[in-house]
């Protein structure tokens, strides 16, 4: 007979030793620290997170119905961050956090042109709560880690990367939200409202949408966005907006037309559409018109617009910096209040 195959060996000597054949221990470290990564991340922000019981009653003679999804809370004192359409016209809500205390929940706010809503809870003691990073600084690439209910299995962990950053994505109000985070985390119904998480542990998004029948496409309102919403909802139980009248897209501004009209910023609006008597109409803004700043603060994103385009604006005339063709003009506009 000939001789027995190496591979054999191999096999024989694994068995005995308890450990898989040719391992290649720089591998096995690199899981590791991945692995250490996942679980240190996941013991900072996995007691904050919470599944969300929704009754909603219905008319006539139709039964009530019931939904779920994923919050989290964000502060010791029992408010939570989760999805608008997970929430949105509820009669009433009950959450369960990470130990199995039930609570029920009030609705402080919600918006759902960003698809975001505040719940508080009431609770004797102070709560574990997650700590909020900033969408600002991420890197495509870097690790996300996702934390919610899908398909009411609470506390499941899906993981993956930031696959992009900067998408746009409408709203169930039809709204367009901006700044929005792609990852391959796998996200299923149920997730919605649950932490985006960073290898620190930090929030960096708010699961909100996937693409029915696409793989690992998946969607986070940036953190940045749902904090200056939280404010907006603290403040007024609404985010008040001004309007003008626009669609437009981010876009780069060549170096050239930086360093000639001494621009602050690499990048400006472009305007798409101009909506017909509406503010920006009057105020003479034209399609392909290049904003670049409102009241001398820099515009260089869509969500940078809709950031200074706040309640202290509404009926209050502004100065908006376009670049149009070869001239950088100053247009004054009187803003409205955004309804619907």
């Amino acid at each position: 007979m000939g001789s027995r195959p190496s591979f054999i060996d191999d096999l024989a000597r694994a068995a005995a030793d308890g450990a898989s054949p040719r391992a290649d221990a720089g591998d096995d470290a690199l899981l590791d620290a991945y692995s250490r990564t996942v679980i240190g991340a996941l013991e900072r922000v996995q007691p904050a997170v919470a599944f969300i019981a929704v009754e909603r009653r219905a008319g006539g003679n139709a039964a009530a119905r019931s939904g779920s999804g994923s919050g989290f809370l964000f502060t010791p004192d029992g408010y939570l961050l989760t999805n608008s359409h997970v929430v949105h016209g509820a009669s009433s809500l009950r959450v369960t956090l990470a130990d199995g205390a039930t609570y029920s929940a009030d609705l402080v706010g919600d918006d759902p042109s960003t698809d975001l809503a505040v719940l508080r809870i009431g609770a004797a003691e102070a709560l574990p709560h997650a700590e909020l990073g900033e969408s600002a600084r991420l890197r495509v690439g870097q690790i996300a880690i996702a934390v919610g209910s899908p398909l009411g299995l609470a506390q499941t962990v899906t993981t993956g990367v930031v696959s992009a950053l900067g998408r746009s994505l409408r709203s169930t109000s039809g709204r367009m939200i901006y700044d929005v985070i792609q990852t391959d985390a796998a996200l299923n119904p149920g997730n919605s409202g649950g932490p985006l998480v960073n290898s620190a542990g930090q929030v960096i998004g708010v699961n909100t949408a996937i693409i029915p029948g696409a793989q690992a496409i998946c969607f986070a309102t940036a953190i940045d966005s749902a904090k200056w919403v939280i404010t907006q909802l603290f403040a007024h139980g609404r985010v008040r907006r001004a309007h003008v009248g626009i669609a437009g897209t981010s876009v780069p501004l060549a170096r050239k037309v930086q360093r000639y009209f001494d621009l602050g910023s690499a990048s400006g609006v472009r305007v798409m559409e101009v909506v017909k008597g509406s503010p920006a109409a009057v105020g003479g803004l034209r399609v392909d018109d290049t904003i670049v700043a409102i009241d001398g603060m820099p515009v260089d994103s869509i969500d940078a617009l809709q950031r200074l385009l706040d309640a202290s604006r509404i009926d209050r005339e502004v100065e908006i910096d376009v670049i149009r063709l070869t001239q950088k003009l100053s247009l004054r506009v009187r803003p409205v209040e955004q309804t619907g």
